[in-house]
Formats: structure tokens, C-alpha cells, sequence
């Protein structure tokens, strides 16, 4: 198997590989892709032999132990244990009654405690206040509510390794709205919950024609309030810019895509949001390494449609191996067979190409690479249904009755937290955060260093390299000001605050283009971004038909993820780019 970086090599240790009652290690990395291996080849006998277990265990091993593909964190943990429980997050419904909402709550912690994500919608709660027929009472309100699920999730670790992660969304016409936005302005409240407002198109369209906006009771149907359009969007503004909360879900444009129309609407989305799901779905993702498939300054196309074939092969399996706790999510995920291959490295694969993340070339090779994976994935999960036949609810969805296919999605791009990190690699589609930069919360209270080896390299390569210039590089983080690096190299690697939004957006659609769920992507901002800079953002991620939207002001929140640069007095290592 590949040589790993001290960093994957921590973060395995630390939230992978198995131990014993004491803590100790039982399992070394190369033994992990083994049993992920083993267990996830084990559905081939659902439709072939012990003969054909075999062969794909060993594809699938190659593909993880070198690192070109790698499935989500609850995979990796799960697969082979008794816990087999192996997809990454869960969308759960939230009723307005007592008994639906305290159900979804004990679902959520079981979910999460065995190592998914979960995502609610709660606009279908009545307003804070509302008056409560049968106890004559009042309503709390969803914000309420959020606060319960979010105490529970504090003390609930995923899989006993991470801490659970939620994504709440209300829809803008919800009377409580305007509590929603601002519920994160607090730093100490909804820790575990990212926020997002789902916006429809006729919200968007009373804005750009400055008219007022009806705040709709769920129930009733009631209008129980009026307010200008443009007052509530400066408020969803104020706090993004301030806090990077909330973000957009732009629930018509999601719904537009539905896979399965005829089985439901789609009201929310995973923690990160790059997968919209039914109520009771889950993801089921993993991730192209990108940065493997350069060979003599192009990519390797037909190294590429065989990783594609066998990762969707493997993720179709996962739908298989999967042991599911709860009924209504077994009947809705192996219903749909949902999938979600993505990528990593992609800033890095831009490296070695040498091409500048902000230019228009790099726009366009993602459109190629994405729209190429993309078919070649449908390809693949077309001849799977000559085999084992179409998702179950197929004769429900948008490819009936033209196209066999056994999977209603198989694209997402997700954001490769941690399995970039193992892979040694960028995280998913984003730029480089910073040449050397110290990572936050990743392992409880340990950060990580990072210094990019491959900078170091490409120095070395083009007689660049100084001690000069690495102590800068390692003090400020980026070349920005390196007066001795020509303003090739400071192009070629140029990191995620240095990069315009509007670059940061059109790679995002990009890829939204040819992908079937959605696509995590942050838009980075830096310390000096202004509110109008994130209103023209988020309107134009409307206008551009994004079925989401995130964006993060540099050092607007006191407890930041990432930061660049290392700080003087710390060892570093030689270490992986996350």
C-alpha cells in the first residue's frame, strides 16, 4: 500500500482503526482496507460467487490502499465490525406533535451514535407562541427545539470517535424565521447544528422586485405577518457575514432535480448539504483522489473510468452490507439505492497541471472531469441494473420508462474532512487553504500542521528553494509577498483567500453542473469582505441555479477551524495538505 503522512497516519489512529477495551490498537492501516475490503466485496455473493468475492475484494483493496478512492468516515470505521453501520448521514422528518418530535430526537442519537450525520427540516413546527388546543398552552417554537436536539447531540459522539453533526433548515416563510437567522450570532448556542434558510424562487423574485414577503403560518395557512423582502434578507446577510451562518438551500431548485418526484419532495439536506434527501434517506459517498491521476502533465482518463466503475460498484455494495437500525430508513435507502461518488485533490491536481485555480481554464476542466465522471458513473450503474435490476423505486423516478439504472443518484461532492487528509491530499473541489497552516478541532483539542511538501518540491524541482523563502512561507502561511517567487508560481498556487468569490463560485457550478445531488463548497472570504460582497454571492448562487450556498469570513468567529501560517516555537513535520 502507499507510504501514509503523519497526519493520516494520526487521524487513522485516532478515529479509524479498531481498538481494544483499553484503548490499544488491534489494527493497522493496511489491515483496515482490508476488512473494509473484505466486507464490502461480501455483496457480490447477493449475485455471483465466492470466486467473484474475491476478485472485487482485491479491486477494492487496490483502490483504497493506494489511495485513488476512499469511501466515507462510517464506512472506513464500520465495515467488518459488528456495528456495520456504514452510511455517513440521514435525513429525519420533524412533525408538530410531542410524540413525532421526541421519535425523530431518539432516532437522530441512534444515528449518531453510530457514526452518521443527521439533517432536519423544521418548518413544519408551529410558531413560538402558537397557541396549543389541546393544553391549552403555548408553543416554543422550532428554535426551541433545535436547542433540545442540539444538547443531545452534544453529548452523543459519532460511532464513539467524533462529535455529531447536524444541518437544521427553515424555510423563509416560517413566522419564526427571523429568530432562525440570527440563532448562531450567539457562538456558544447550535454548536452542532450548521443553519440554512430555505429559500423558493418566489421569495427571490419579491426581492429583486423590492415588494413585502407574508410569513405563513404551517398549519393554518394563515398570513400571521408582513415584512419588506429586502429588511429580511439584510438580516440573513448581517449574521453570515458575521458568523458564516446561515447559508442558502434553494429548495425549487432542488426539487427541479428530484430524482424520484413521484415519491415526495425534498425539504432538507445532509450536515454540509451536498446531498438533498427524502425523509429517511441517507448517503452513502466517496471520493476520487484526484491528485493521483496526473501522468506527463494530463490526466490519466483511463485510469479515471476504471476508479469510476469500481467506486460505484463498491458504493452499490455499501447500499448492501449496510445494517440499518431503524425500518423506514432500510425501506427508503435501498427504495432509491442512492449514491454519492466525488472527488478530492482537486486543487492539487490544478498543480501539477500548472494551472491557476482563478483562470477560465480550470473552470472549464472541471466541467470536463465532472460531466466525465458523472456519465461514466451512470455508465456503470446502468450495467449493474442489467444484473442485479433498477432501484425498486424506479418506475417513481425520472429515468422510467427509458433508462435501467440501479441507482437514482450516484454523483456528490462532498468535503472530504477527514479522508483528505488520510489520502494526503486537497480537501474536495476547494483551493488551497494555505501552504503551511494549522488545522483546529480536527482530533478533540489537537491540531494538526500542515505544510504542503509539494510547494517544497516544485522549488526544489525549479532551483526556487531557500531557507528564506520556506520560513516565510511557514510564518505567513501563502507567497502572496515573496518578492522572489516569480508571479507564475504565486499563480499556480494562489490559496483560498487570495482568490476571488466569483472564482470560488463558478468552480462550485462547475461541478453542480454535473452532479446529481449537490456540492459542498465554501466560499472563503477574507477578513475585509463586506455585507455586499455576500449579497451579491448569495444572489448570484440563485441566479446560477446552486442548490446550495456557504460562505465563511475569515476570522469572523472566534473558534476558527483553520488558520494560516505556523506559529513561531511550534515543531512542525513534514506533514499532508488537508
Amino acid at each position: 500500500m502507499n507510504d501514509l503522512s503523519e497526519n493520516a497516519i494520526k487521524v487513522l489512529q485516532k478515529r479509524y482503526l479498531r481498538k481494544d477495551r483499553t484503548g490499544n490498537l488491534t489494527e493497522t492501516p493496511d489491515e483496515l482496507f482490508h476488512r473494509v475490503a473484505k466486507s464490502i466485496a461480501s455483496a457480490e455473493l447477493f449475485w455471483g460467487s465466492q470466486e467473484d468475492v474475491h476478485r472485487w475484494e482485491k479491486k477494492f483493496y487496490r483502490l483504497m490502499s493506494g489511495l485513488l478512492f476512499l469511501p466515507n468516515s462510517p464506512t472506513l470505521m464500520n465495515a467488518g465490525t459488528s456495528l456495520q453501520q456504514l452510511s455517513a448521514c440521514f435525513v429525519l422528518p420533524v412533525e408538530d406533535n410531542m410524540d413525532a418530535i421526541f421519535t425523530t430526537l431518539k432516532q437522530a442519537a441512534m444515528i449518531q451514535q453510530s457514526g452518521g450525520g443527521t439533517g432536519f427540516n423544521f418548518s413544519h413546527l408551529r410558531p413560538k407562541d402558537d397557541i396549543v388546543t389541546a393544553t391549552g398552552g403555548t408553543a416554543s417554537g422550532p428554535v426551541s427545539f433545535m436547542k433540545i436536539f442540539d444538547s443531545a447531540t452534544e453529548h452523543i459522539k459519532q460511532g464513539g470517535k467524533r462529535r455529531g453533526a447536524n444541518m437544521g433548515i427553515l424555510n423563509i416563510d416560517h413566522p419564526d424565521i427571523e429568530e432562525f437567522i440570527a440563532s448562531k450570532s450567539n457562538e456558544s448556542l447550535l454548536q452542532n447544528f450548521n443553519i440554512s434558510v430555505g429559500i423558493s424562487d418566489e421569495f427571490m423574485n419579491v426581492l429583486e422586485q423590492h415588494e413585502n414577503w407574508h410569513f405563513i403560518h404551517p398549519n393554518s395557512k394563515q398570513i400571521l405577518k408582513t415584512i419588506n423582502a429586502k429588511k429580511l434578507w439584510n438580516l440573513i446577510l448581517e449574521n453570515a457575514w458575521g458568523t458564516g451562518d446561515p447559508g442558502l438551500i434553494f429548495l425549487d431548485t432542488i426539487n427541479d432535480k428530484n430524482p424520484t418526484p413521484g415519491i415526495g419532495k425534498i425539504e432538507s439536506t445532509n450536515p454540509c448539504g451536498e446531498v438533498p434527501l427524502l425523509p429517511f434517506e441517507s448517503c452513502n459517498l466517496g471520493s476520487i483522489n484526484l491528485s493521483k491521476l496526473v501522468k506527463q502533465k494530463t490526466i490519466d482518463w483511463k485510469l479515471l473510468e476504471q476508479i469510476v466503475n469500481t467506486a460505484t460498484r463498491f458504493l452499490d455494495n455499501v447500499i448492501e452490507m449496510n445494517q440499518y437500525n431503524i425500518p423506514e430508513i432500510k425501506t427508503m435507502v435501498t427504495g432509491n439505492r442512492k449514491i454519492g461518488l466525488g472527488v478530492m485533490g482537486w486543487a492539487e491536481l490544478l498543480i501539477r497541471l500548472e494551472i491557476p485555480y482563478d483562470s477560465e481554464k480550470a473552470v472549464m476542466l472541471a466541467g470536463q472531469l465532472m460531466a466525465f465522471i458523472n456519465q461514466k458513473s451512470k455508465e456503470a450503474s446502468m450495467q449493474l441494473a442489467t444484473k442485479r435490476g433498477s432501484f425498486p423505486n424506479w418506475i417513481k423516478s425520472i429515468y422510467y420508462p427509458d433508462t435501467p439504472i440501479r441507482n437514482a443518484t450516484v454523483t456528490s461532492i462532498a468535503p472530504t474532512g477527514t479522508i483528505s487528509i488520510v489520502a494526503d491530499t486537497s480537501a474536495s473541489i476547494e483551493p488551497l487553504f494555505g501552504l503551511a497552516y494549522q488545522r483546529h478541532h480536527v482530533l478533540n483539542d489537537e491540531s494538526l500542521l500542515s505544510v504542503h511538501t509539494f510547494f517544497i518540491d516544485y522549488l526544489k524541482k525549479n532551483n526556487l528553494y531557500s531557507k528564506k523563502i520556506l520560513e516565510q512561507v511557514m510564518r505567513e502561511g501563502v507567497i502572496t509577498h515573496v518578492k522572489e517567487l516569480p508571479q507564475k508560481i504565486k499563480d499556480i498556487f494562489k490559496t483560498a483567500l487570495d482568490i476571488s468569490p466569483i472564482w470560488h463560485l463558478r468552480h462550485q457550478v462547475a461541478f453542480q453542473r454535473h452532479t446529481d445531488n449537490a456540492v459542498s463548497k465554501t466560499i472563503n472570504l477574507p477578513e475585509t469582505a463586506t455585507i455586499n460582497d455576500v449579497n451579491k454571492i448569495y444572489r448570484q448562487a440563485w441566479k446560477l441555479k446552486l442548490k446550495g450556498i456557504t460562505i465563511f469570513r475569515y476570522n469572523s468567529k472566534k473558534r476558527s477551524t483553520m488558520e494560516t501560517g505556523i506559529r513561531s516555537g511550534i515543531k512542525t513535520c513534514k506533514v499532508c495538505i488537508e
